[in-house]
Order: structure tokens, then sequence, then C-alpha cells
């Protein structure tokens, strides 16, 4: 048994629940300075810590626990708060104020309830094992995939938004899937009759079965299939497996039990600063009821643990009043919008409708008896017009004189609303709750790039759903303040780096001098735009970049092929593709470290980096490298860097493709590719995610079909995991869309901005990007991919071209008349290890070049 002491003055405040919920209110409390204050302790009843639900279905799509993670691992640690994982609390005693789990008793000052929902499960004869799995945990979607293995057909038993994202899930599995809804329409909270036939008709031409109105009233066993659904009426379907997802109830026990007040739905009774009946206790969201309403979306939760975390730390807490339901969703692949008063149940309500039969669209405008409001709107197969709608319903803007105009067709959504439209109340992140007078803020307080107005609100980081509205009021904002959107390279170039890089490659421009006359000003340029020119060039014709004409555009670590370090020493690093290394390749590695003195370091993208090298010797080196068979690794130029790999299925049990073939032939063909930033390649050989794909800018995971293909991650300051592109590829089709995204990329973002950037800030955001890549929808693909294949053919070793060209060698002398090293300069190590002279055969004299 346990209890938990108050530590010196601090109170002692327990959160039960560590979903999205219950963690977002830790992040408040921690940004808030909890630890001061509060002896902080948090409950959860999984194993994992706190992961994003929202994108739980990409668990099936080779994501893992990790990579859903909220937070860091250390997260909790680091920030003082005691976090109890697998310990669930059975029970609250409100006279000892302490809440009781397994382990022990843990008193509390104050509590919060964060516990969330649980699945309703009708109660269906013969509803047991396979036949009765449910869609809401990571432990729910393994128990999926566990029985998915041995079968060929699954039905979800509910047809709301977690029905569907459920029947996705099976799909993706390899399942024939089917969805059974007890309501005459499928999404019947959010859709109206209409909006539901669109959906059903898109969701059918996707190959998933829909059976409406209908009431599962037991479960037999099957004859072609294992399982048998008995339907009110005498129908039936079979199936291999059933989950149900029929909607959720607040997990409400421990209030119930401790006697707290309940709603009669269900949910622990808060009031508007989410405290429970008893003074000490306060619950947040799906197991709170406001007003007699449970709020089934993590908005809301975000919003009750925000308000709730500024009043524990005495700060002017706002009251929660409700929340906004709108919801802009994609399910299968099909967009979904629901805003408002999506049924038009407020009287005196009047719609307009936009009917598309041949595409299975559908759009719904719900205003006010006046006809100047927007009340509500429906949208199925096209969202485009879901912001600038949601922005009239919030913020009460007057409606334009035919109101109709807002849901026809117009080629790119509804018509704009302006950002000086918008009250500085209009919520932009609904997600982070992040108003327009936020960004505003961010802007004043000194954030001039959109990312850094990300970093700073947090806006377009939930859902992201919002990312092409808060862009457009960055820009705006910019404007307002007199502060020109000048996308002008620098004071050489009136052109972006994208325009730069159409003229370079339509008008076959082949040097700087070439460029700058034709399309700029001044004689020489500056250190912005040559590297980004020479960056440019290397990327159209790949050119070594130590050819005469090119040197003077290169920054310090290109210029010498080798990464400076802190001490004027400079490091080796040779590619080592896949991370695939021969023993006789490692014993020259070591042979050459220990004849130059060389720190080693195995690096985590799977290479050995040799450190300490003076510049005299960098010649000598690879001298010796490139002998033994090795290649530059580009460590040092803004191109592809590593292709990093798991051992897959030569060798591990769980491997279901070669990812050390893949790994190779991937690092083989990009090797050398120039592009606005550094690019990093992973492959794993299954969803066990080994080589850690889905922080890379390219990933690549292996399944049972193929592979899937996730693009722009990335770690380093800024880490955003990478999104999935495509699922179940060929091997070459695979290369084909890596080809189309670097070259779409590489021609396409600005200088030195890395792909998990460039992906944010793209106008359509990963939709378009697939419209571009898979769809081909600019008619780019063909080009790209010449252009790509280009780039390959003209692949040399840069090192090994510098070796061959005495005149190249030069620039690695110490004096221009001399090739030995300087006597008076020593590079001593920490221990005071002097260095010994390298030889220096490779080196010409100045007779010898001359």
């Amino acid at each position: 048994m346990k209890a938990t002491a108050s530590s010196g003055q601090r109170e002692r405040l327990v959160i039960v629940g560590n979903g999205m919920v219950g963690h977002h209110c830790v992040e408040q409390l921690v940004s808030r300075g909890a630890h001061e204050r509060f002896e902080l302790h948090v409950f959860g009843e999984e194993r994992q810590r706190a992961y994003d639900r929202v994108h739980l279905s990409e668990y099936f799509g080779g994501s893992c626990a990790e990579t859903l993670a909220l937070c860091e691992h250390d997260f909790y640690t680091a920030n003082g708060v005691h976090l109890h994982l697998g310990e669930c609390v059975l029970e609250i005693d409100r006279e000892r104020c302490e809440v009781v789990t397994a382990e022990g008793r843990y008193g509390y000052d104050q509590l919060v309830l964060a516990t969330g929902s649980y699945p309703f499960v009708p109660p269906i004869e013969g509803s047991s094992g396979n036949a009765r799995l449910v869609y809401r945990t990571l432990d729910d979607l393994d128990g999926i995939r566990a029985a998915a293995a041995s079968a060929r057909r699954g039905v979800v038993v509910g047809g709301g938004l977690l029905g569907l994202e459920a029947a996705n899930a099976l799909k993706s599995l390899g399942l024939e899937a089917h969805v059974v809804e007890f309501a005459p329409r499928l999404m019947p909270v959010q859709l109206d009759g209409e909006g539901g036939a669109a959906l059903k008709a898109q969701i059918e031409a996707l190959g998933v079965g829909v059976h409406l109105s209908r009431a599962t009233q037991s479960i037999s066993d099957g004859e072609a299939y294992r399982y048998r659904m008995h339907f009110e009426g005498g129908e039936h379907l079979e199936t291999d497996l059933i989950v149900f997802s029929a909607g959720i109830r607040p997990q409400d026990a421990l209030g119930r039990t401790s006697g707290l007040d309940i709603a009669a739905r269900g949910g622990v009774v808060i009031d508007n600063h989410c405290r429970s009946s008893d003074p000490r206790i306060f619950a947040i969201g799906e197991c709170a009821s406001w007003n007699g309403s449970v709020f089934g979306l993590v908005a809301p939760g975000y919003s009750m643990a925000r308000n709730l975390a500024a009043l524990l730390m005495g700060e002017a807490a706002v009251a929660f009043t409700g929340a906004d339901m709108s919801t802009k969703l994609k399910l299968l692949g099909v967009d979904v919008g629901s805003i408002g008063d999506a049924h038009g149940a407020t009287p005196g309500a009047r719609s307009y409708r936009f009917i598309d039969e041949a595409n299975s669209a559908y759009r719904r405008l719900v205003v006010d008896a006046s006809g100047k409001h927007v009340l509500g709107a429906v949208l199925v197969g096209d969202n485009s017009y879901y912001d600038t709608l949601l922005q009239y319903a919030q913020n009460g803007i007057a409606l334009p004189a035919d109101p109709a105009a807002l849901i026809l067709p117009q080629g790119g959504g509804a018509p704009a609303l302006g950002a000086d439209a918008l009250p500085d109340s209009a919520t932009i992140c609904s997600c982070h709750n992040v108003s327009k007078g936020a960004v505003c803020a961010a802007i004043d307080n000194g954030c001039s790039d959109l990312a850094a107005v990300k970093g700073c609100t947090k806006a377009a980081t939930g859902c992201g759903g919002c990312a092409a509205l808060l862009k457009q009021v960055f820009e705006h904002e910019l404007t307002a303040r007199g502060v020109a959107v000048d996308k002008s390279l620098c004071e050489h170039f009136a052109y972006t780096r994208q325009e730069l890089y159409g003229l370079v490659r339509v008008e076959g421009i082949r040097t700087f001098s070439e460029l700058l006359e034709r399309h700029g000003k001044g004689h020489v340029g500056c250190d912005i735009c040559k590297p980004a020119v020479g960056n440019i060039l290397a990327s159209c014709w790949n050119q070594p970049i130590m050819d005469p004409a090119l040197v003077p555009l290169q920054d310090t670590n290109d210029t010498f092929m080798a990464n400076m370090q802190k001490n004027g020493t400079y490091s080796v690093v040779p590619r080592i593709p896949g991370g695939e290394i021969t023993p006789d390749k490692l014993i020259v590695i070591g042979q050459v470290a220990k004849k130059y003195d060389l720190y080693t370091k195995i690096t985590g993208g799977q290479r050995i980096d040799l450190f300490g090298a003076q510049l005299h010797e960098l010649p000598l080196i690879w001298g010796e490298l490139i002998e033994a068979g090795f290649e530059t690794g580009h460590a040092y130029g803004k191109s592809t860097r590593t292709v990093k790999s798991c051992v897959g299925s030569t060798w591990c049990r769980y491997g279901v493709q070669d990812s050390v073939g893949m790994a190779l032939r991937l690092e083989d063909r990009y090797k050398g590719l120039r592009s606005p930033h550094k690019l990093k390649f992973a492959v794993s050989g299954c969803t066990r995610e080994c080589a850690e794909a889905q922080s890379k800018d390219i990933g690549v995971i292996a399944t049972d079909k193929g592979w899937n293909l996730y693009v722009c991650g990335n770690g380093g300051m800024r880490p955003r995991h990478a999104e999935l592109f495509a699922t179940d590829l060929d091997d070459e089709t695979l290369v084909r869309l890596i080809d189309r995204v670097l070259m779409f990329y590489i021609r396409t973002a600005d200088k030195l901005q890395r792909t998990s950037v460039w992906r944010e800030n793209l106008e359509g955001g990963l939709d378009y990007l697939k419209q571009v890549i898979i769809d081909d929808s600019l008619g780019l693909a063909g080009e790209l991919e010449a252009q790509m294949q280009h780039v390959v053919d003209q692949y040399e070793c840069e090192w090994a071209n510098a070796l061959n060209d005495p005149e190249k060698l030069k620039r690695f002398r110490t004096f221009v008349n001399d090739r030995r090293a300087d006597p008076d300069v020593h590079f001593v190590r920490e221990r005071e290890q002097r260095r010994p002279a390298a030889p220096l055969h490779l080196i010409p004299t100045v007779e010898e070049a001359v």
C-alpha cells in the first residue's frame, strides 16, 4: 500500500486519465509553472503515455505508439510530474481525499477526472471474441490486427465518424469491409439525408459495403464466413470479424460510485468552471456533462483543460459555456464537413442546396430567417468551402447578396473571405483555440515567418485543417503593418527561388554569371544568392561543385567538400549505403583513422564519421578511401545524406520485405542529389519501424503487399512526423513517386527550406501534393521523372573528380608554394596528445601542378 504525502507546502493535484484531454491539461499546467505549486500525479489506465486518438487509423498505416505519442518520452519526468501508466484508479475516497489503485492510496487536495469515454456495444446475443471487437485504443487496434490476420471480411457496426474510421482500418488491412448502420443514413448526427446519400455513394465506390436501417438481433456461426449477423426482418450478413462502433458513453464510473452528481444521459455534472458537485473534484472532456451535453470532440475538451489549468493556477479563468461542434473530416479519403446547425433546426432557418449526383457531391448552406447570417452547413465531397463558411458562421459576418454563391462551384471552394473581414475574436485554430488576435499578437512580438507563428501559438499544429487560413491571415497582417511580403531572393534577384529555378531550367543556364547577366542586377552577387544559385545549378545539372565556375558559389563546407569543426579541422564522412558495410571496408576505415589520428563516431544515420582532419590531409585521406571503394557521403552539402535501414526480411524474423535492398537502391539513385535543404531517408522492413522512417524526409515502411511511403518528416529543432502518402506500392511505383516528390520539392521550395516546412506551407496541404504527384493533376509527372533521371545519370563522386584534377587539389594546400603543413600550427587534443605529421605524397607541389 502507498500513501502520497505533500511535499513542503505544495498542494497535491491528481489527474485521472492520460488521454488527449488529460495530457493537454498537464501541458497547460506545466507551461504555467505548476511544479512550484503542485505535487502533480497523473494516472493512465493504458500502458502507453498519451497518444493522438484523432489519427488512430494511421496505426495500421505503419505508425507506432511512439509515433502517435503526444510528447517526448521524458516530458513528465523533466517537468516534475509523476506519471503512473497501467495503474487504474479503482475508487475515490472523498472523505479521506484519496484515490485508490491496486498499488495503493494517493492523497489529493484537488482532483481532475479526465477519464474520457468507452465504446457502447449493444446487447446482442452471440457477440463475443472476434465478434465483439471495438475501435478505441491501441490495444483494441492490436486485437483487430490479430483477428484480421486470418480473416477475409470484416464488418463495422455503426456508421458514424469512428465507424467509418474503423471501416477504413479494415480496408487497409486487406479485408473486404462493410458498414452496418441502424439509422437510415451514415453519420446521422452530422449529415442530413442528402449528405448521407452522397457519402454512401462515395464510400460504396471505394468498395466498402454500406447497409443502412439494419438492426442486428443476434450473431451465430456462419457458413461461408465465421459469423452470421441476423438483422431485424430476416436478412443476414456473414463475416469473419465484427467491430462495434455504435457510439460512446461517458466514462463516469468513478463519479457514480463516489456519489458525484451524474447527468441523466451520463457524465459527471460540471459548472462553467468544470467543477463537479464536490468542490475539490473537477471533470473535463468526454466524461463531463455541461448543461446536459457531453462533447465528443477533442477541441471542447482542450478548451475545458485550458480553462481549468488557469483556474487551478489562480489566474482569471474563462468560463466554459459550451463548444462549437463543427468538424472537417476525411473519411476513407472522402471530404466531409459539418458546421453549426447543419440540420436547420433553428426556427425560421432556410437552406440552399447544391447536389452533384454525377460526382456524389453535396453542399447545404443553412441561413437564418433574415437571410443575412450563416447558421450551419453540410459538405460532402469537397471541403474547400469549409474554412470560409465556418468564419461566416462563427463570427456573424453578413452574407453576400446571393448566399447561394458561397456553395456553388467556384473552381477553388467558396469565394475567399478576406482576412480583413475577420474580427480579432475569430477562431483560426479550433484545436488550440487560437484567435486572429493571438496571431496578430505573435506577429507584433517578433514572429516574422509562418513557422514562428505556429511555434508561438500552436495554430495549425493539431489537425492542420486551418493551415491555409492561418497563412492568409499572416500575410495579410504583415501587409497591414507596412511589411511588404517581398519574396525576392535578395537585392540582386527580384525573383523567388522557385522562379529562379524555372529560369535556370527552361533557359538552360549553367553559370551564376549568365543568370546574373540575364535576370539580375549588379556584378558580383552576395552571400544569399550565390549559394542559392549554386544549389539550383547543382540540382538541375549535377556538375561537380569544384568546377572553377561553381567554386565561388559554395559555402565553407562545400568549398572543401568537408564539414569544418569548431577547432578548424574537418570531418570525413564516406558513404555507407543503407548502413551495409563489408569487413574489409571496416578495416580500411580503421586503418585510415589510425594513420591520421582521427576520432571515429558511428552516427544515427548508420555511418562512420572521422573527425580531426587538417585541410591538407583531406585529399590524402580520400585517396585511400576511394581506392578502397568508398564514395563521398555528401555530409557537407544540402543534399541526400543517408538512407537508414533495418536488416529487413533477410535476417529479422519480423521483416516482410528486403529493407536493406531497397535502401541500397534508393541511396544509389539519389546520392549526390542537391536540394534546398539536406535530405534523409529510411527504410523499415516491417511496422515495428526500427529504422525510424517516420521521422525522415522520405520514409518507407514494408507491408505484406509492398511499401508504404511517408513524406516530409524530420527531426531537428522543429520535429515533425512524416505523413502517410501512398500504401502498398510495388518497387517501381515507389521509386517513381519518390522521384516526383523530391523533384517537385526541389522545383518549388524556398531557399534553405526543409521538406517539412515546405509541406506545411503548401496551399492545399497533403491532398494537393497527392493530386500533383499521384494523380498528375498538373501534367508534370513525366517531366519530374525525366529531370530526376538526368540528375541520376550525371552523378560523379565529387572527391574522385577532385583527386583526378591537379588544379582542384591546389585548394587543399596550406601554402601556395609548398605542399607541406604549416609547422607552426599544432592541433592539440583535450589530453594534449600531439598529432603526428601527415604523409604528403598525394598533394602536388606548385611545380607539379603547373
